[in-house]
């Protein structure tokens, strides 16, 4: 009977514990931002297996940003690549770029393009003048020689930002 009380209060805490949790998920999700810069990890090339570590396997490198809010529209402000060292290799915009609501912006680092190295990476600025859902800015990477082929995301990270809340 002892056994029961446990199986039992065990559920109620599973139950409970995942009630909470999930509140939490929604709460966080439900976070609105007006303004951030997001510093975006890209690989122009990677290095593989000890016999071509001289020879670095090329990559096409697409920065995606994703408008995930369906009402507001948001204005990018700065999307530029720096290389591993932290130089500014190219500036993507001169003019703000608006993102209308569930539309989508890209821009591609090509294949060629070898000064990035390693530790490339993409800083994005936006601002929106409504508090919209955090956008989904991520880079892709792929590549393919011969029979080979590999491809991967590289997730977005807060640097600075301003919530609604």
């Amino acid at each position: 009977c002892m056994m029961a009380r446990f199986r039992c209060a065990g559920i109620l805490f599973f139950i409970f514990g995942s009630f909470f949790s999930q509140a939490t998920i929604a709460k966080e999700a439900a976070k609105h931002w007006l303004r951030q810069i997001v510093y975006v990890p890209v690989y122009s090339h990677i290095y593989g297996e000890d016999r071509y570590r001289d020879k670095p396997f090329l990559l096409t490198a697409t920065l995606s940003i994703r408008n995930a809010d369906q009402q507001n529209p948001m204005t990018l402000k700065r999307v530029e690549y720096y290389d591993s060292d932290g130089n500014l290799l190219k500036a993507y915009i001169t003019d703000p770029v608006n993102i209308a609501p569930f539309h989508s912006a890209y821009y591609i680092v090509q294949e060629s393009e070898t000064k990035g190295g390693t530790g490339a990476k993409f800083v994005v600025e936006w601002v929106s003048k409504k508090a919209i859902i955090e956008p989904i800015i991520e880079s892709v990477m792929i590549g393919t020689k011969m029979q080979q082929g590999i491809s991967f995301l590289s997730p977005g990270r807060l640097l600075q930002g301003t919530t609604a809340e």
